[in-house]
């Protein structure tokens, strides 16, 4: 089966993804001493290790190269899978053919054009023996194609996958799909604010197109309309720039940690578009971009307001309450 072709409403779902490194672990039953229990006599040994070496094209697409032993025997049915985490749906997997590539050695080639949903999706050797799927280690990840990947900017939709390992230490895919998209470039950061740079995908921005920042906890609110603040928005060609005071954002804290998220608003009546971070080789932007956190003077004392990426490498702005609350 092959993914659905369905594209990503990008406009109202405001939570961070949930689908994190979350997979279960399942370790040996320990003996009565905490040591790992003796093998049964006649037991077989565990299957080797099999691992994938990623190579990314610049179109989007990746080729898996498995590593397997010499004496590996597959079948026609042999294929490399992919499941999304947490998906129970028909297009929640994808199989992919294994062919032989010399001595050792499989191929699988995901292409550009196999739309992957938006999560992370579990990597498995189908080996067509009968045998359940294996759970594939990472090799080698060449992805130098996807560092300052730059699409053409009329991309109807735009495909981002993006190889890594699990905490576990397995193979896994972090995919996006969208369109259109705002893709976030360099951020200057400021005593009084932000100003965000970048370039737009398969969109044609109208007059009054403008960027706006949702307080996180209005806009998943039914009870009360969402805290929204609004600036304007330059468009060059395909280039973006906006400047985000942080005056404004910061005067509606009530309590901890407040995320804003970050949206452009292109045409009057069209669903906004996210702002997000993906053209690049690194999966989690959360734990590798950082930015300056400033502090801004409120009614509530100082403020501490900074950037910073989600969980979905989505943009976002934080304000918290000051130091040692």
């Amino acid at each position: 089966m092959t993914a659905s072709s369905q594209l990503t409403e990008t406009g109202q779902n405001t939570k961070e993804s949930s689908a994190i490194d979350q997979e279960p672990e399942v370790p040996a039953r320990p003996g009565p001493d905490g040591t790992e229990p003796p093998r049964e006599r006649g037991a077989t040994t565990a299957p080797a290790e099999l691992r994938a070496d990623c190579i990314a094209d610049s179109a989007g697409g990746l080729t898996f190269d498995l590593n397997v032993p010499q004496d590996t025997h597959t079948t026609w049915s042999a294929a490399l899978v992919l499941r999304l985490r947490g998906g129970d749906g028909a297009d929640d997997e994808v199989r992919l053919p294994l062919g032989p590539n010399g001595a050792g050695r499989l191929r699988a080639v995901l292409p550009s054009t196999v739309a992957l949903a938006e999560g992370r999706w579990n990597a498995y050797a189908d080996l067509g023996d009968g045998a359940d799927p294996r759970r594939l280690l990472p090799g080698i990840n060449d992805l130098r194609s996807l560092v300052d990947r730059r699409p053409l900017a009329g991309i109807g939709r735009l495909g981002v996958r993006i190889p890594y390992a699990t905490k576990f230490g397995n193979l896994a895919l972090r995919s996006w799909l969208r369109g259109p998209h705002a893709e976030a470039g360099d951020i200057l950061v400021t005593p009084d604010g932000m100003t965000v740079s970048g370039r737009l995908y398969g969109a044609a921005p109208t007059a009054g197109a403008r960027a706006e920042a949702w307080l996180r906890r209005t806009a998943a609110s039914a009870e009360a309309p969402a805290v929204t603040v609004t600036v304007p928005l330059t468009v060059e060609g395909a280039e973006f720039t906006f400047t985000l005071p942080y005056a404004e954002p910061a005067g509606h804290w009530e309590d901890g940690s407040e995320p804003w998220d970050l949206w452009l608003c292109l045409t009057e009546g069209a669903r906004p578009v996210r702002i997000a971070r993906l053209l690049d080789d690194v999966a989690d932007k959360k734990q590798v971009f950082s930015y300056p956190v400033m502090p801004v003077r409120t009614a509530a004392g100082h403020l501490r307001v900074g950037p910073y990426y989600t969980l979905d490498n989505d943009l976002a702005l934080r304000v918290a309450g000051p130091a040692g609350s």
